[in-house]
């Protein structure tokens, strides 16, 4: 089971959220040609260690958070707002910078 510790709501079950995909992948703009398109959401390498991806908290806040896993054992290193302008609000709460 993997537990995520969401930076809005704290730890909570994998089952929560919605896998959103590879953070580092960059889109193409909307009118890019098909090719284009289909390098970024089709051909992509699949990463045997640490990776960024894209989750949803579904289940409770709803926002888009950004976790940096390993995909050999599931462990998680970090977790942070999807959103820098999130980030940032969150860590000015805080008392501290991003």
């Amino acid at each position: 089971m993997i537990r995520i510790n969401c930076p809005f709501c704290g730890e909570r079950d994998h089952s929560e959220f919605s896998y959103g995909g590879d953070a580092s992948v960059k889109y193409p703009p909307l009118d890019a040609p098909a090719e284009q398109w289909l390098e970024a959401v089709f051909q992509r390498e699949n990463i045997d260690g640490v990776q960024f991806e894209t989750w949803q908290h579904l289940q409770g806040c709803r926002m888009w958070i950004v976790v940096e896993r390993d995909t050999t054992n599931h462990e998680i290193h970090s977790v942070r707002p999807a959103h820098e302008g999130i980030a940032q609000a969150l860590a000015e709460s805080e008392g501290g910078d991003v």
